[in-house]
């Protein structure tokens, strides 16, 4: 792996003279896997814009909070991940015009560019739901979604004897679609082993009409909801906490009515959107309420600004957010990135592939891949991916971490 240092100054970021050649915004997986495929091919003079100095290996979270994998598995230096060749400026991105192709930071820097391309992320919206800020991380709450929370969700799982838990997922478009309900399989199963299950009363807050966008797999998800006695509550959310009392406030969409729940264990997942910043920028998709970035579903180019691609969860595809959707990205945007350069119309092209590995009890799994048409597009197709198995947790757990490490973040993947 690269081993980088920030370009820092004292006080804002001093711009470099002239335009660069790309910067792209945001260092996660979406914004490294990219910078490594262009310098890859050949690209010189890109600057990728990341605040932290911390990467996450964030599909792991799940198995975090279930008790399966240590939290300082999933993180490693942000300098140890940027590509040799890529100049990292660590600041934070706080604003862009595409009109003068210009990103602006924090403290009032700004990054003139050739071409842009655009992989902040979604952030976490905790205050979108009435009381779940000041609950999360306090007494009975938790969420697998922040690295500071997913160990205690473990604690928590591990605790409890009896009572009810309750775990729930937002009616906005999320990373990782399937975590929300991950856990708590993942919870029962371990409920189930300590023969306490029977004095733990599930339920489970799902918005959409199914547990799972595909037929097929949601057939087999409602069979493991079954078998552990999980009360599925459909087209219903959670729309307040009231931590002091324990208590939760479901609101069942489909008929408006509203429901208090009272926990003694509660995971939470919060609304999602893009960073607010993005929300108030030109770029942003007017069709989408959370503010995603427009984006061209084939072609990850946005309608209007031929020199900024978007990709990865920040941008509005119709698609679920997840790290494998990247991984078919990254390649699209970089070989349609150079097409541009060279003065070519794009001509690589995404098909919506995703994949959801939905873990249904500490050893056991379900791959479900699919496409723009929720067709199934199995990786391994002589398996049948509506079956659960050993062997693809085993490759969730052991498998799929080194090939993010180095696969897909050095452009190899």
């Amino acid at each position: 792996m690269a081993r980088q240092t920030p370009q820092e100054a004292p006080g804002p970021l001093a711009p470099a003279p002239g335009r660069h050649r790309v910067a792209v915004v945001g260092g996660g997986s979406a914004g490294v896997s990219v910078a490594a495929r262009l310098r890859r091919a050949g690209v010189t003079d890109i600057t990728l814009i990341e605040p932290s100095d911390t990467h996450w290996y964030q599909p792991l979270w799940t198995l975090v909070g279930g008790g399966q994998a240590p939290l300082r598995t999933t993180r490693r230096r942000q300098g140890s991940v940027i590509p040799d060749g890529v100049r990292w400026l660590r600041g934070r991105a706080v604003a862009v015009d595409p009109e003068e192709r210009l990103v602006t930071l924090s403290g009032g820097a700004e990054l003139p560019y050739e071409h842009l391309v655009m992989a902040p992320g979604l952030q976490l919206d905790w205050d979108g739901v009435p009381g779940l800020a000041e609950a999360v991380g306090h007494d009975r709450v938790s969420s697998n979604y922040a690295p500071e929370y997913a160990p205690r969700t473990w604690e928590l799982i591990r605790g409890m004897r009896s009572g009810t838990a309750v775990f729930t997922h937002p009616a906005s478009p999320l990373k990782c679609g399937g975590a929300p309900q991950k856990i708590a399989y993942l919870a029962a199963d371990h409920w189930r082993r300590q023969k306490v299950l029977g004095d733990i009363r599930i339920i489970l807050v799902i918005p959409d009409a199914a547990l799972f966008k595909v037929p097929a797999w949601s057939q087999v998800l409602e069979q493991v909801a079954a078998r552990y006695g999980i009360e599925v509550r459909l087209r219903s959310e959670m729309t307040a906490v009231d931590g002091d009392a324990r208590e939760i406030i479901v609101t069942d969409h489909a008929t408006g009515t509203q429901e208090t729940i009272g926990y003694d264990l509660l995971h939470a997942v919060p609304p999602q959107s893009a960073p607010d910043w993005v929300k108030a920028s030109p770029l942003a998709d007017p069709a989408s309420a959370q503010g995603f970035i427009a984006a061209d579903r084939h072609t990850l180019q946005h309608p209007r600004y031929e020199s900024v691609f978007a990709v990865g969860d920040v941008a509005n595809l119709p698609t679920s957010k997840t790290g494998a959707a990247v991984r078919k990205q990254a390649p699209v945007v970089a070989g349609n990135l150079l097409d541009v350069m060279n003065g070519r119309p794009p001509s690589h092209r995404y098909d919506g592939y995703t994949s959801c590995p939905l873990v249904t009890a500490r050893d056991r799994m379900l791959l479900a891949e699919f496409d723009y048409d929720l067709n199934p597009t199995p990786t391994f197709p002589l398996l049948d991916p509506f079956k659960e198995r050993r062997t693809m947790w085993l490759f969730k757990r052991y498998g799929l971490p080194p090939v993010y490490w180095h696969g897909m973040l050095t452009g190899r993947l």
